[in-house]
């Protein structure tokens, strides 16, 4: 080997030292990207408003992800691609726009094609449009709308009204209560002669939300109790887990929300009294003060009577009579305070705070107090919160399956690039090998003739006149000239070979 490399030109260890680096910088990048985990993409034309919950979702069950396209689109690891579906759907998340087309319908329509089909088509091609509509309403995360257009006939009575069918995917505890008389508002402005009374609005639980589920639609009726109450506590315990998984990393912590939820409308009467205020006092006076008899009395029988003298003791003196009487009316101080409870207030809550083993003990009360201070705990009002330590569950043996199998690609990619620089390696080898044992130049005739023994009788001896030794030997030189035009380096590297030899 050492011999050959004398041998080769500096050319040729130019070109052997580039592709030797070039094989090394293919290894490199290709463990490089052997390496890197791999995506597939789970969920497309997500709504950015959302995408913060599918974050915090996958981040508490520990799954790696990617967001791509502006926060549109969701990338999860290959091997956790069904656990980061099963838990989107869960909470209702990670739903894409619809698959129904819209009007690019139209930019396919063949020649010749019927009244009929271009009815159907057009009623598709608005079916898609309402739906990619619906879809761009804060928590609907997928619709699929069906349209019944209506039959013009030449009699009114005669002619079948329009109707309308949206299924909302998933559930609809994250929609609020006014965006389904807005989504059915928009659906009969998009369709000709469609009454929103004749539009019927479904989750994906098979609940009807209109036109039952609003208040002030045609069929009345608010949010359920539970819906509501479902609603909230899925909002709170998203926001309560991102926090906590922000501040102690995922699966730590586990927070879980009970409200209470005054879901109807009501009036409250409320009636106080104050103090009195005098409106009217009345004061009445009575005076009588009397003295010793006397020649004139008053008038009638008693005068006419004889009156005999008394002694002393039972003497004449004067006599005095005072009364006095006070009456004051008073007014009343009344309030009456008339309050209109709206749906929604909470009643109650209690929140269940669950740590691990792993969390300090002494951040414990300081977690408590901000996840009360975070779920809004009134004691006053009857919220309590419960806060345990205890030793989360492995992850289950599935997940650790699934790793493995992507772990396995990856070693299988470690191995096949293995396998390749070892044949590279080895055809190098070989070719190396060949060419050394390969002769670079045949020796000329007339050389051999040089460097063999001559005798002087030979020398004397007179040579024959004959065209073919001549032929030969010009041919010799001729091949020689020919090879030395066609590869001088190659000419010139075997000459110094010889002449580097003793």
């Amino acid at each position: 080997m050492p011999a050959l490399l004398a041998n080769i030109t500096p050319r040729g260890r130019l070109t052997i030292a580039g592709c030797a680096l070039a094989v090394i910088v293919i290894l490199f990048f290709g463990m490089k990207v052997a390496g890197q985990p791999s995506y597939t993409l789970v969920s497309s034309g997500m709504d950015p408003a959302e995408t913060g919950k599918v974050a915090a979702v996958l981040d508490e069950q520990g799954i790696v992800y990617e967001l791509r396209n502006n926060g549109t689109a969701l990338a999860v690891e290959k091997s956790q691609t069904a656990q980061a579906r099963i838990a989107l759907a869960g909470k209702g998340l990670g739903g894409g726009t619809g698959a129904q087309p819209g009007f690019e319908l139209f930019d396919k329509q063949k020649i010749g094609t019927s009244d009929f089909q271009q009815q159907v088509t057009y009623q598709r091609a608005l079916e898609g449009q309402i739906a990619k509509t619906i879809d761009q309403v804060q928590g609907v995360n997928g619709s699929q709308v069906r349209l019944v257009l209506a039959d013009d006939q030449l009699f009114a009575e005669s002619s079948t009204p329009a109707t309308a069918a949206v299924l909302l995917t998933g559930s609809s505890s994250g929609l609020d209560p006014g965006a389904v008389r807005g989504i059915a508002q928009l659906v009969s402005s998009s369709v000709k002669q469609l009454k929103p009374a004749n539009v019927s609005i479904t989750d994906g639980s098979g609940q009807l939300l209109w036109p039952r589920g609003e208040g002030g639609g045609a069929g009345g009726g608010g949010l359920s109790k539970q819906a509501a109450q479902t609603r909230y506590e899925a909002q709170l315990e998203a926001g309560l887990g991102a926090l906590l998984t922000r501040t102690l990393g995922a699966g730590k912590a586990e927070v879980q929300v009970s409200a209470d939820l005054i879901a109807d409308e009501a009036t409250k009467d409320e009636l106080k009294y104050g103090e009195g205020t005098p409106l009217k006092t009345t004061i009445e006076s009575e005076k009588l003060k009397g003295g010793a008899a006397g020649a004139g009395g008053a008038s009638g029988t008693t005068a006419n009577i004889p009156s005999y003298p008394q002694g002393a003791a039972g003497g004449a003196s004067d006599q005095s009579y005072d009364r006095k009487a006070d009456t004051t009316q008073f007014g009343v101080d009344k309030t009456v305070v008339r309050t209109k409870v709206a749906p929604g207030s909470v009643n109650k809550l209690n929140v269940a705070l669950i740590v691990d083993k792993t969390v300090p003990a002494a951040e414990i009360p300081a977690l408590e107090s901000a996840v009360s201070s975070a779920a809004g705990i009134d004691t006053v009002r009857g919220d309590a919160i419960s806060v345990s330590q205890i030793a989360f569950a492995k992850p289950p043996k599935a997940d650790a399956v699934g790793a493995a199998g992507g772990g396995m690609l990856g070693y299988a990619k470690y191995v096949l690039a293995g396998l390749a620089l070892i044949a590279f390696l080895i055809f190098s080898a070989r070719h190396l090998r060949r060419r050394e044992g390969e002769v670079l130049m045949r020796q000329p005739q007339w050389l051999r003739e040089i460097e063999a023994p001559t005798t002087l009788a030979d020398l004397e001896r007179p040579r024959s006149k004959s065209a073919l030794p001549e032929r030969s030997e010009n041919q010799a030189r001729d091949q020689i000239q020919e090879l030395a035009e066609r590869d001088p380096e190659r000419v010139a590297q075997q000459i110094r070979t010889w002449m580097r030899d003793p």
